[in-house]
């Protein structure tokens, strides 16, 4: 059944739209130091190949923020300086021509800079996410409410309000806990109550196995909910894992098209090829691939074709060998160190028939 997707307003992350029925966008941020302008040009670039569509980046001083320009000048996607504490390390990134901030407006000073601030970013067309997590809420908030979800509803309205005071609206929101079941009750309370965009995501989720778990349950359910606009997958790791996890949860839920569905077998005593070898090897040949194709890896002929045949390609394992078959049909068998290159030849071989009859 299509997921119905909750109305929000629409904000303009330079050429990316956010909420207002807009594609959910999947976001992450450099692990490189922003100072060191080369590398994370290098960085954002290998994100952009894999179909990362927003880029965040730290600004943590003048330095940091004097890089901005010209890493805004060297990719295509659109840039977002994260801000903590000085409002001027923000001004600083609104002239170099970011396309986002994500701040706390409680935490840059008082409503003089706040004001200054929001007018700097209204008169560029510049959105700012309010960015709250349960690890740097409020104390006042955290002494009345606790460490709960409502309190991180509160201090996100609160900090709206000091942005709306000023008549300024275009504003994403994002609620994050370490505990999913605590990050789905504070999205589901604030889409109550804003009709803001809202940015999903598990905070500190941890390693790439838990963290692809937590951020899968906690980005899903709210998805399946209809709530999110936008979703950064928090790893400790590179972030590219962070980018391919976003977007499996938005393909599996049919809420994100392109790109390959890759299915494999779990594998059983019937399997006598190295699967996880061989899939591990296809998965990184096809990370860049963003055609639709449905693409089976399978560890034995009882699992594929025939469990396998609505791929559009596939493989299935034998003894020493395999078999090569598409939409279910037998195509040939293939010794098992040529079925990786089989397996990929055929793919390439479907994507340019593609490619040819979009052309005619």
């Amino acid at each position: 059944m299509p997921i119905t997707r909750r109305k929000t307003r629409q904000v303009k992350v330079g050429n990316v739209l956010v909420g207002g029925g807009a594609p959910i966008s999947v976001q992450t941020m450099t692990k490189t130091d922003t100072r060191d302008t080369a590398a994370t040009i290098s960085q954002i670039k290998e994100l952009e190949k894999l179909g990362c569509d927003i880029i965040r980046v730290a600004v943590p001083d003048q330095e940091a923020a004097n890089s901005l320009r010209e890493i805004k000048k060297n990719i295509s996607i659109p840039l977002v300086a994260d801000i903590h504490f000085d409002y001027r390390l923000a001004l600083m990134a609104l002239e170099s021509g970011v396309d986002a901030l994500r701040i706390n407006p409680g935490n840059i000073g008082g409503a003089d800079r706040v004001r200054t601030l929001t007018r700097a970013a209204a008169e560029r067309g510049v959105p700012i996410r309010i960015g709250v997590n349960l690890g740097s809420l409020d104390k006042e908030i955290a002494a009345e409410y606790g460490r709960t979800a409502q309190a991180l509803v509160i201090s996100a309205l609160q900090h709206a309000a000091l942005l709306e005071k000023e008549n300024f609206y275009d504003i994403v929101i994002s609620v994050k806990a370490a505990s999913v079941p605590m990050t789905i009750e504070a999205y589901r309370m604030l889409s109550e109550k804003v009709d803001y965009p809202l940015h999903l995501g598990v905070t500190e989720a941890g390693g790439p196995w838990v963290g692809t778990i937590k951020s899968a349950i906690g980005i899903g359910s709210l998805l399946v909910d209809g709530i999110g606009d936008t979703i950064r997958v928090s790893l400790t790791g590179p972030p590219h894992e962070e980018v391919k996890v976003g977007k499996q949860i938005l393909k599996s839920l049919g809420l994100r098209s392109g790109g390959i569905d890759l299915i494999s077998c779990p594998t059983c005593g019937r399997c006598q090829i190295d699967l996880f070898k061989i899939l591990n090897e296809v998965e990184n040949k096809l990370a860049v691939v963003d055609e639709d194709l449905k693409v089976a890896v399978m560890g034995c002929v009882v699992n594929g074709p025939g469990e396998a045949k609505d791929a559009d390609v596939g493989i299935a394992g034998g003894k020493g060998c395999g078999i090569l078959f598409k939409k279910g049909k037998l195509v040939g068998k293939v010794p098992e160190g040529e079925l990786v290159e089989s397996l990929l030849a055929e793919i390439y071989q479907i994507l340019e028939e593609r490619k040819q009859n979009k052309c005619e």
